[in-house]
């Protein structure tokens, strides 16, 4: 499912126009990347968690050669899935 298709299904299940439905999107979306830039958390209880780790620098092989390269320390988004989400899609 892709974002365009995502909003129909939201639009179709809120009652809403595609043009309310994408607005409210893309507030969810965009207020999720601004509290992560902030290195806080963003819990949806039973659907998961957002949050944000460090990874350091690291040396990698690039595959095929003996070539090294090193990875620059980053920060990343991460996303821990909730029980009750874990479990309905197990079934």
């Amino acid at each position: 499912m892709n974002k365009a298709e995502f909003i129909d299904a939201v639009a179709a299940k809120a009652g809403l126009s595609k043009k309310d439905a994408k607005g409210a999107v893309d507030a969810v979306l965009e207020t999720v990347t601004e509290t992560l830039v902030k290195r806080e958390s963003v819990s949806f209880i039973g659907f998961g968690t957002f949050t944000t780790a460090d990874r350091a620098e690291r040396t990698a092989k690039v595959p095929g050669t003996d070539k090294t390269v090193k990875v620059p320390a980053t920060t990343v988004a991460k996303f821990k899935v909730g029980k009750a989400l874990k479990e309905a899609v197990a079934k």
